[in-house]
């Protein structure tokens, strides 16, 4: 068992030195087989941790594919490799070995690294340790500046990365990103380690590196921003029709399914419900000329929409859901669990001002509600535990909340 740390102060640095130019000068981007092995010599022979970093064009490309992969090792320098000339990147992985990858929000890049080879066997998650240290900011460029007393620029961080050639003021900026990123890691785990959080950083950073894809969204339609003010089901009818012909159209072309049709051009398309065509670019949100240009099969989508018997019409309430019902519902659905909600709330929040962890770092929350709607029978600190491990909590959050949950939720 973990033994609960106490909490530690945490400043940034008001001296904070621009970080301008890589160490060694910018980098070439790696696109050929040939300097993928000098790449392969160099990592091999350096030495420590490998910092990474992935660039994607989200909101540029369709979905979230890996243009441009950054590592930096001490002895091999940096190094940007072009993941569309050079799909499979696996001889790094194999060249470094068992060394530990650095990486920051490591949960958004690992997917892209995977994808060309690269699988770590064991990370440190620089916006993790940040989480866990209290850092009131936890982005790159200010846990930078905290730790470091440096400026990191983030001005391209959502430029198109599948632009090939790549402008050199990308490249530099993509190359300053893992410049400084391992000794960014020497600072953290050393305030991991004062504070006694490291074995609760270790087992985040685990969980991070061994999680599987997330579960596919039920009607991802419904994300289309402005669906919760639609209180219509043809008009629902006429949001998803209209989100799947745009995803469509995303996926064979290439394109951001945002740049293809924009959210308020299908949300202004369902309240105005177009019976033909001329109607349809009558609307402002479909008046230019690309729009213009595809509206034929907009209204298409719009048309099946119509055609829907009753019964086909999505529900104004959404998928179904093994999850309990919203909070808000239940002093009216079930008073006991809004009684356990809230003093399981209150557990939370106060070893979250304690030991400055964020909620959401202490216990998933949608954990904390089912456990509260459909606690364990009896309540006990093993019961809870027994719980909350089947929901993915780590060993670390139930020694240090399970009994007191058990103690706020008990009948």
């Amino acid at each position: 068992m973990s033994s609960a740390p106490n909490p530690e102060p945490t400043g940034i640095d008001p001296a904070i030195v621009p970080l301008t130019e890589p160490s060694e000068g910018i980098p070439p981007i790696v696109d050929s087989t040939a300097r993928l092995a000098a790449v392969v010599r160099a990592f091999s022979g350096g030495s420590g941790p490998v910092a990474a970093d992935c660039e994607r064009a989200s909101g540029y490309r369709y979905g979230q594919a890996t243009y441009l992969v950054q590592l930096r090792r001490s002895g091999s320098g940096t190094a940007l490799l072009d993941p569309v000339a050079l799909p499979d990147l696996s001889a790094i992985g194999t060249a470094v070995g068992d060394a530990e990858w650095v990486l920051h929000a490591a949960s958004q890049d690992l997917p892209g690294l995977a994808e060309h080879g690269l699988r770590p066997p064991a990370i440190f998650d620089t916006e993790l340790a940040a989480r866990l240290l209290g850092l009131d900011r936890v982005g790159l460029a200010a846990v930078v500046a905290d730790t470091l007393g440096l400026g990191l620029a983030k001005e391209h961080s959502a430029v198109d990365w599948s632009t090939r050639p790549l402008p050199e003021d990308w490249v530099r900026y993509a190359a300053l990103d893992v410049e400084v990123l391992v000794d960014v890691r020497d600072v953290l785990a050393q305030r991991l380690a004062d504070a006694g959080k490291a074995q609760w950083a270790a087992q985040e950073f685990e969980a991070v590196r061994t999680a599987g894809p997330p579960a596919p969204k039920p009607d991802p339609w419904r994300r289309v921003s402005g669906t919760h003010q639609l209180r219509d089901r043809r008009k629902l009818a006429v949001v998803r029709a209209l989100w799947q012909a745009r995803d469509a159209s995303g996926r064979a072309r290439d394109i951001a399914p945002g740049r293809v049709l924009p959210d308020r051009a299908i949300i202004a398309a369902a309240n105005a419900l177009p019976r033909t065509t001329g109607q349809l670019i009558a609307i402002r949100e479909f008046a230019g000329q690309g729009q213009r240009r595809r509206a034929a099969s907009w209204q298409r989508a719009i048309d099946e929409a119509m055609a829907l018997p009753e019964s086909a019409l999505p529900s104004l309430r959404g998928p179904s859901s093994d999850g309990p019902p919203q909070p808000r519902l239940w002093g009216d659905r079930d008073p006991e669990a809004a009684r356990r909600l809230a003093a399981a709330r209150e557990v939370v929040a106060a070893a979250s001002e304690q030991y400055r962890v964020p909620v959401e770092n202490l216990l998933q929350p949608d954990a904390l509600r089912r456990l509260c709607w459909t606690p364990p029978t009896p309540v006990t600190a093993d019961s809870v535990s027994d719980f909350l491990r089947g929901r993915g909590a780590r060993e670390w959050q139930l020694d240090l909340l399970a009994p007191s949950l058990a103690a706020a939720i008990a009948p």
